[in-house]
């Protein structure tokens, strides 16, 4: 029979790039070591790749959002676990009888799992939201907060308002939960607390030093109580930020498909609305990376050239490119594949006239928009709408291969990728018969 696999805690800290370690040099107890980093150094890639073991060309999840061809429109930030194929690396252990709780992750709703906590705020009717986090157990939630004498702040998690300080509340969270009885055997939690002042000032800034201070602050509590509880533990970032080195960083593929009479509009009250139902191309962008779909294949090489002449392009990635990579998914891929050259990323905008922008342009709207948006970290005028300037962006990722690698400690010193450290995870939780 099997052994059970010794009881774990893996955070997932956002951003935590070797480079930033390398650069500030904080002070800590935790031993780090540069890790590669995953073939996307995107948020929703890197977490289906540590509950999988498996690329993006398996589990599916090529971005943190995509274009739903039968809908024709894309989709961000989207939460059903359903959209992160194939088996967990936590099956084997759950089928043993083991515990596994999931803190924070994205496409968690639905997971078959003894432990959920994840933000799933109310959008109400006219207008504003109600914060709430979705939990299973469903009093977890509130009870936490009971504990904690506050709610988690979903102002703080994205946003103008977003800070560092929205790990403190999931920290505490999860010093809760495994000073709880019935903790889960396994815990995976993530941390976004580095994620916002490295976009807003870029990883080499003072804001920066000050941001993976606060961070290891919140991680080392929750290691020391991993200890104390005989748990193995596994700290990893995900990607690592890079500066933007351009003035305005931003390499806008929309417009470029718009000027060129291929990416379709229509006008309403004004604004300029995308028509993805007769477009001949368009982008989905998610920082570094961009989907571009070209329903008819005829302009295909049209769209290339296009792309090969402008600057801030690094590398244009046919189909077959991209699974060489390990990075293609039939049913959600882009036909062409950007990634943007070093110190650049990409914006969503196809509007040149800021009178001409959609009325989601200036609001915090992370489901609407056709790709991630990062100035939605600054306020616009007047707030609360958020600002149009892509300049004010100082640090994207995206990029992988070598100098973007990660940072870990704990488990796996072994393991040279996070591919590895997923894979070696997978292997612990999944002991062979003795």
């Amino acid at each position: 029979m099997n052994a059970l696999p010794p009881r774990t805690l893996v955070i997932l800290a956002a951003a935590l790039g070797w480079n930033l370690m390398e650069k500030h040099r904080p002070r800590t107890r935790l031993v780090f070591r540069p890790v590669a980093p995953g073939p996307l150094s995107l948020t929703c890639p890197s977490q289906a790749t540590l509950r999988t073991a498996r690329p993006p060309t398996d589990h599916g999840v090529i971005a943190s959002g995509w274009h739903h061809r039968d809908l024709a429109r894309p989709f961000f930030w989207e939460q059903s676990a359903a959209l992160v194929r194939g088996p967990r690396i936590w099956d084997a252990a759950r089928a043993a009888g083991q515990t596994v709780g999931l803190a924070f992750f994205q496409q968690s709703l639905g997971e078959r799992l003894d432990l959920v906590i994840s933000p799933k705020p109310i959008h109400r009717h006219h207008g504003g939201i109600l914060m709430d986090c979705y939990t299973r157990p469903e009093p977890l939630y509130a009870e936490l907060c009971a504990e904690l004498g506050r709610r988690f702040d979903l102002f703080h998690y994205w946003g103008p308002l977003a800070r560092t300080r929205v790990g403190r509340w999931i920290a505490a969270a999860t010093l809760r939960i495994l000073a709880r009885p019935q903790a889960p055997d396994h815990l995976f939690v993530y941390l976004p607390s580095l994620d916002y002042d490295l976009q807003r000032h870029g990883p080499d800034s003072p804001q920066a030093a000050a941001a993976l201070a606060e961070t290891l602050t919140q991680i080392e509590p929750l290691v020391a109580a991993a200890e104390a509880q005989g748990r193995e533990w596994l700290v990893t970032g995900d990607y690592a930020i890079e500066s933007v080195t351009a003035p305005d960083g931003a390499v806008f593929p929309n417009r470029i498909l718009h000027a060129a009479g291929l990416f379709h509009t229509r006008e309403t009250a004004r604004l300029l609305y995308p028509d993805f139902f007769t477009s001949r191309a368009f982008a989905v962008v998610d920082h570094q990376i961009a989907h571009l779909h070209v329903p008819d294949h005829a302009d295909l090489q049209q769209v290339r050239e296009l792309f090969a002449a402008e600057p801030g392009i690094g590398e244009i990635l046919d189909r077959e490119a991209q699974s060489e990579r390990g990075i293609h998914f039939p049913e959600r891929s882009g036909d062409l594949l950007l990634i943007a050259a070093p110190g650049r990323w990409f914006a969503y905008p196809w509007w040149t006239d800021p009178r001409q922008a959609p009325d989601y342009a200036r609001q915090m709207d992370i489901h609407n928009k056709p790709g991630f948006d990062p100035v939605e970290l600054f306020f616009g005028f007047p707030p609360p709408h958020t600002s149009q300037k892509t300049e004010k962006i100082r640090g994207t990722h995206g990029r992988s291969g070598p100098g973007h690698e990660i940072a870990a400690a704990g488990l796996f010193p072994e393991a040279a990728s996070f591919a590895g450290l997923a894979a070696a995870l997978r292997d612990r939780l999944n002991p062979p018969e003795r």
